[in-house]
């Protein structure tokens, strides 16, 4: 027999996807803040292998992002495995204007914050003063493909969250049309990245490069839900082995965090921990400014940088007390985007019923600023 899979009533919040979300975009904040501006590097010298860790490592808290938005993305799209939608690209528009939109602003603010702090420090974390195109190519979420350097970091996020979005509902559709089954199209993009595209860091401007992780994440929403089948644990016993031989080939840590996420949705969505636990109210309201927090953290810490640069003491307990100034002011600035910038203008977007947020971090860097 089964086990029994726990189902939430429509529009009930998901704690644990909130809590993933709250821990994953406070440790792109700290990657950041390890990563980026002089404040770090004086605190490095009170704790060196805490700061490496920071800006090395905890980047791959990018990982949750990717295998949460799939996750969200089959749960919105095709909760039984069939895209419910007559109207793809119609879905697609929504994505794109209810991300877009935000980082628009966001960006606005980015320009003025970074101009500011460049009036205070010179430092090489300063992006280049922009220009019309940079800001057209990053408006339409082209940037990266185009070539086109970032006016701030984890902006490349944002893009590939629309593509993976396309791509899957590509493959909805496409399973659709076919009369196939869309899960077994997702297991095959999901073995041709981990298995090919994934291993080759030329493809990391493309969706391809990171639909093994998103594709975890809908393949583990598929197999928990409820009537999957009695044989749902097997599969998901098989996907994470065929992922265990891919990591075999080639060790990337990265998706064996994905893996790892993407096995402890499936548990908690079979065992309603998903919708039931943690009830703690400060990672619930983390995990739904987090797109916010993303958005803004970096020009918000540059402005935080410049500021201790300027005015305050050379000294590294005063500037690791900036650190964690700026951390608390990215926290603050983030919620006030959310909700006075993010809610009003992600609405445009909202042509029909709605569908799920996105799941940042948003979210941040895997790689470096470009």
């Amino acid at each position: 027999m089964s086990a029994p899979t726990f189902r939430a009533p429509a529009g009930e919040r998901m704690p644990f996807i909130d809590a993933l979300k709250a821990v994953g975009s406070q440790f792109i904040v700290l990657h950041h803040l390890a990563f980026y501006g002089p404040m770090s590097d004086w605190t490095h010298q009170l704790a060196p292998d805490l700061v490496e860790w920071f800006s090395q490592h905890a980047r791959m808290a990018v990982q949750i992002f990717l295998v949460v938005a799939g996750f969200l993305a089959a749960r919105s799209l095709a909760p039984d495995g069939r895209l419910r939608t007559d109207r793809p690209l119609a879905l697609l528009w929504q994505r794109f204007v209810r991300v877009s939109l935000p980082l628009m602003a966001a960006l606005l603010l980015a320009m003025v914050c970074t101009e500011l702090a460049r009036s205070w420090m010179t430092h090489d974390s300063l992006p280049d003063p922009p220009s019309l195109w940079q800001f057209v190519a990053h408006a339409l979420l082209l940037h990266s493909l185009l070539g086109v350097d970032s006016l701030s970091a984890g902006v490349w996020y944002v893009a590939i969250d629309v593509q993976l979005y396309a791509l899957l509902l590509g493959l909805l559709w496409l399973a659709r049309r076919l009369g196939e089954a869309a899960p077994l199209l997702v297991v095959a993009v999901v073995l041709a990245s981990l298995f090919f595209f994934n291993l080759d860091s030329d493809w990391d401007n493309w969706a391809l490069y990171f639909f093994g992780a998103y594709g975890l994440g809908a393949l583990a929403y598929w197999l928990s839900r409820a009537g999957a089948g009695r044989h749902a644990l097997a599969y998901l016993v098989v996907m994470a082995l065929i992922t265990a031989l891919a990591l075999a080939i080639d060790w990337r840590t990265r998706i064996a965090l994905a893996l790892v996420v993407a096995l402890a949705l499936a548990w908690a969505h079979r065992s309603g921990w998903l919708f039931t636990w943690p009830r703690s109210p400060a990672l619930g309201y983390l995990g739904r400014i987090s797109y916010g927090v993303f958005l803004v953290n970096f020009p918000v810490a540059l402005v935080v940088n410049a500021g201790f640069t300027r005015y305050a003491s050379p000294d590294p307990w005063v500037q690791t007390f900036g650190l964690l100034v700026a951390w608390v002011v990215c926290n603050l600035v983030g919620a006030a985007f959310h909700h006075g910038v993010e809610q009003r203008l992600s609405r445009l977007g909202r042509t029909g019923p709605r569908t799920q947020a996105v799941a940042l971090v948003d979210a941040s860097s895997q790689r470096s600023r470009r």
